[in-house]
């Protein structure tokens, strides 16, 4: 083994043969039925969701106050840059894999195998959390045992495995029809989150908004040690929250409202026109969903103060405290549309990246198969969606939502470097998008990236590590000496590629 070989990157038009031709081992590739609607209503699917109906309780009352507006205002401006970053390599190389195959064509095998590992623990534990949190909104919403439908005293999450296996039918049988389903389930919860922003207008006080940011507390004891985050165990601060310190961290967590917009990158290969649909769907995904992060957030925090948010449901809550329970139905009728859709989308999203790594040859290129009839890589889909039941089912995931965030991050972080790498290598690609002020915006969107990770528990970090070890278990076991292009260097045949006319 050497340096070089674990560095190799995958040539340009080998990327964009396969996806225009192929799918594993020369076998029918995925189809391209979707447009810049089906796009952006894919991203918008998957990023409003948990971030408003949960996290919007959580980091207003124990990290930042009404200062949580500014948490979600700081997140969507990390996640727009790196949107735009997304936009360019999206429009230049439109595939399936999105960042890994990015990774794959600029900085080497080992980095993109480090963020397709990444990424699938990012969708896989993203998707297991918000099934878990559909199945204890249903359960509130038509009073079902929580036995069977919540986290206390729950043994089997019934209703996780449940919702899991039913979206994950509907993503192996055609993407198109997923298209449908998601957009549906967007035009409800969007139409409801207007809603919050209007009618919550009439209950909110200005007491409520004073302090905007809480002076600077000392943290509760489950804030310190590997709990506290990174940047205060670094420079032997005092645990603390609220203030700045604790929108910051705040911003850090709610990053996993944002993380997710990346499955329209995705979905290149199944995009008619990929140049100019792609980036109008990954920006038109981040404008809109922080418009309405950050509306819903200053309505909720104004309507209660923040020490009296609740943590589970604290959108219909505000409104039941306000006496108008009939509009708290309706939030927790948009919270199970809206979670239902994030499931939906993470599930297309994981067989994707799992197709893009199969077909690579890192993971056996079997599972990678695409069926001739649905167009769909249905194997590693299906594979994706057990695995995802299970850990909805049988795993109180809450507690792990922070490494959904790191992985994204970590993502992000290469993705935004990736750009003036391959502008550097391949000035001659056709980009019908371009990040602006490039590198400089590039490099500021991967320093505002890893700053936020930082900001996430030392806790979580070590989480993070464990996974990435597994990861290169595998990778070395077998991937890096049965990958397609390892195959091709030492003269092995591999499934032929026909080249795009």
């Amino acid at each position: 083994m050497t340096a070089v070989s674990v560095l190799r990157t995958k040539p340009i038009k080998d990327v964009i043969a396969q996806g225009d031709a192929d799918g594993a081992d020369g076998g029918p590739g995925l189809k391209r039925r979707l447009g810049a609607i089906d796009l952006t209503g894919f991203g918008i699917g998957i990023v409003i969701g948990t971030g408003i109906f949960t996290l919007t309780g959580i980091e207003a009352k124990n990290h930042a106050g009404p200062g949580v507006v500014i948490s979600f205002a700081i997140a969507g401006v990390v996640a727009l840059l790196a949107a735009l970053c997304y936009a360019e390599l999206a429009s230049s190389v439109p595939t399936a894999g999105s960042a890994y195959t990015y990774a794959y064509a600029t900085m080497g095998e080992i980095v993109a195998w480090i963020i397709g590992w990444d990424l699938l623990l990012e969708f896989a534990l993203g998707a297991a959390v918000v099934a878990r949190g559909w199945s204890g909104y249903l359960g509130d919403l038509l009073g079902l045992p929580t036995t069977w439908f919540g986290e206390e005293g729950s043994i089997v999450n019934i209703g996780a495995i449940a919702i899991v296996l039913i979206l994950g039918v509907v993503a192996i049988i055609g993407v198109r029809e997923s298209a449908r389903v998601t957009n549906l389930l967007v035009l409800v919860k969007v139409a409801i989150c207007v809603f919050i922003m209007v009618a919550g207008l009439f209950f909110v006080k200005a007491a409520n908004l004073s302090p905007f940011i809480p002076a600077t507390e000392p943290a509760s004891g489950g804030e310190d040690g590997i709990r506290q985050p990174v940047t205060q165990a670094i420079f032997g601060m005092e645990p603390s929250v609220f203030g700045f310190a604790g929108v910051l961290t705040a911003a850090a967590v709610v990053f996993f409202a944002y993380t997710g917009f990346e499955a329209v990158a995705n979905m290149g290969e199944e995009t008619k026109k990929p140049k100019r649909d792609l980036p109008l769907g990954l920006l038109g995904t981040l404008l809109i969903s922080t418009v309405l992060y950050i509306g819903v957030s200053l309505v909720v925090v104004g309507m209660v103060p923040y020490a009296e948010i609740d943590e589970g449901a604290p959108i219909a809550s505000a409104f039941k405290s306000a006496g108008a329970g009939w509009a708290a139905i309706l939030v927790s009728i948009a919270a199970v549309a809206g979670l239902t859709s994030v499931i939906l989308v993470d599930l297309v999203a994981m067989g994707r990246i799992g197709f893009a790594i199969a077909r690579d040859g890192l993971i056996p290129p079997s599972i990678a198969k695409v069926h001739p009839r649905w167009g769909t890589p249905y194997r590693i889909s299906a594979i994706m969606t057990v695995a995802v039941a299970l850990l909805a089912g049988f795993l109180p995931l809450s507690a792990l939502a922070d490494l959904v965030s790191i992985g994204a991050l970590c993502a992000f972080v290469l993705v935004s470097l990736a750009v003036p790498i391959l502008r550097r290598k391949r000035p001659d690609l056709e980009r019908s998008f371009r990040v602006p002020f490039s590198p400089v915006l590039p490099i500021i969107s991967a320093l505002a990236c890893l700053y936020l990770m930082l900001n996430l528990s030392v806790e979580t970090w070590i989480r993070f590590l464990v996974w990435m070890v597994l990861g290169a278990v595998i990778y070395f076991g077998y991937g890096h000496r049965r990958n397609r292009l390892a195959r091709r260097e030492h003269g092995e045949p591999v499934p032929t590629q026909r080249t795009p006319a």
